[in-house]
């Protein structure tokens, strides 16, 4: 029988991203098992519901490498150490560099529709101000996988979240949350099997 698919979620902060994977497979709703989490944080929040749950984690300090390269190297090393199938990240803040094995295997959620506010600083409430400074009547998240740019590897999946006249940043990010709830896990999911192809940037999906 073939190894159990299996991911690896890298975290910088509280972890909300992680917190709803780890309730996602104890509900059933998540095919791949959680074998390990990385931070780069020592502080963050997020490694107490990996702790809880009893998954391993690796604390790798991106200030205790000279430069990108080496970080990342750091880091798929481990990754490879624990077998993990794909790498997700969960409010990972740091820019790696992807290696070749690992070229359509990492994956990030963006809190908007990619192209639009994206890129190195458009992250957390910055991205939520900015589309509601801008007047946007529609905003929403972005699962795609992570090349060597902020945001710019191909697009997955996306889905939509209407922006109300009532909205401030908090209200609308919660609606954004939400979805992301859903559509991350769903997306995890299709990857893990074998429901994604990747031809350049377009990639097609059997939902």
């Amino acid at each position: 029988m073939p190894e159990p698919f299996s991911i690896s979620v890298l975290i910088s902060g509280s972890g909300t991203t992680l917190k709803n994977l780890i309730q996602k497979k104890s509900e059933g709703k998540l095919v791949p098992d959680i074998c390990q989490v990385i931070s780069n944080n020592p502080d963050a929040g997020g490694l107490q519901f990996a702790r809880q749950g009893s998954i391993e984690c690796d604390l790798i300090n991106h200030r205790d490498f000279d430069g990108c390269q080496p970080f990342s190297e750091a880091i798929f090393q481990s990754v490879r150490a624990a077998g993990a199938n794909l790498v997700v990240m969960g409010g990972f803040l740091r820019r790696l560099n992807i290696p070749t094995d690992f070229v359509n295997r990492v994956v990030n959620i963006h809190p908007s529709l990619i192209p639009a506010f994206c890129g190195e600083g458009h992250y957390g409430s910055r991205v939520h101000q900015a589309v509601l400074d801008y007047g946007c009547k529609i905003s929403g998240c972005t699962v795609h996988f992570v090349d060597d740019q902020y945001d710019h590897g191909p697009i997955i999946a996306q889905r939509p979240v209407s922006v109300l006249s009532s909205d401030d940043v908090k209200t609308l990010a919660a609606r954004v949350f939400e979805q992301e709830c859903e559509l991350y896990p769903e997306t995890i999911n299709l990857i893990a099997t074998n429901r994604v192809s990747v031809d350049g940037r377009v990639v097609e999906v059997v939902w």
